[in-house]
């Protein structure tokens, strides 16, 4: 199914908001995710989606958004799937911990501006 880059978009802020929800609820720590196989799997999933959809949405989109590190996020979900055996879980963990709660705020403020242009 072809998505508008809006609708990549919210599926970015979907995965992202559930990932975080399910780290606040359960009180997951850096050094959980550093040590627990289960959440190591439970981290990557939402990790690929968004990371596939950040590597479709269009060239000219990105170029008007060039404060998201487009390629960055991409290139985190091909070395997620391609080279799962060499992760690591110190990047993940600042990924998530770190720079996904700054992604997410940046994605409601597109889908914001995108919807007050409609």
């Amino acid at each position: 199914m072809k998505y508008s880059d809006e609708q990549r978009l919210q599926k970015i802020l979907d995965n992202s908001e559930k990932l975080l929800s399910y780290i606040s609820e359960h009180n997951v720590t850096k050094e959980q995710l550093l040590n627990d196989y289960s959440l190591q799997w439970l981290v990557t999933t939402p990790l690929y989606n968004i990371g596939e959809h950040v590597y479709r949405i269009s060239a000219e989109y990105k170029n008007i958004h060039t404060d998201i590190p487009w390629l960055m996020i991409a290139g985190l979900r091909h070395r997620l799937v391609h080279d799962y055996d060499g992760t690591n879980w110190n990047i993940i963990s600042e990924v998530v911990f770190n720079e996904l709660p700054e992604l997410t705020e940046k994605i409601k403020l597109l889908l914001e501006n995108s919807n007050q242009i409609l």
